[in-house]
């Protein structure tokens, strides 16, 4: 059995975040002591990775949440798992390209400052100096 600062500790989680976890229920059968203090087993851990991982992975508290019962009713929610996972990726995706074109536009402009830096180009990066009204956006 763990306290909340054994799984901190083991599974790199503040324990702000594990305790908020486990207050909107992403942790089934958790235990408390005597004293009401969280106490986790094995299965808890590993649900707690899951649940960490899905955040981390952009799925909502409620997904999580309604991800995690289907889990618990077993393999006749497989389906629907299956599309709430597929849903995720989709979403993962697109954020994919949005972060791939944010990274396409910082390496066009530092490759526009190296040519600043070496006298090959004017300083057209600063919005300071840019003529008023020609601005695309």
């Amino acid at each position: 059995m763990y306290t909340v600062n054994d799984v901190s500790e083991r599974l790199n989680l503040s324990k702000h975040t594990i305790r908020y976890y486990t207050d909107q229920g992403l942790i089934p059968n958790l235990q408390r002591d005597k004293n009401n203090n969280r106490i986790f087993d094995d299965a808890s851990l590993n649900w707690l990775i899951g649940v960490r991982y899905l955040k981390n992975c952009g799925m909502s508290i409620q997904d999580i949440r309604e991800y995690n019962q289907l889990c618990l009713l077993g393999d006749s929610t497989i389906d629907e798992r299956f599309d709430i996972i597929l849903k995720q990726k989709a979403l993962a995706e697109e954020q994919l390209l949005e972060a791939q074109k944010r990274y396409k536009y910082l390496e066009d402009k530092l490759e526009l400052y190296e040519k600043i830096k070496n006298r090959q180009h004017t300083d057209t990066a600063n919005p300071d100096k840019w003529p008023i009204n020609q601005v695309t956006v």
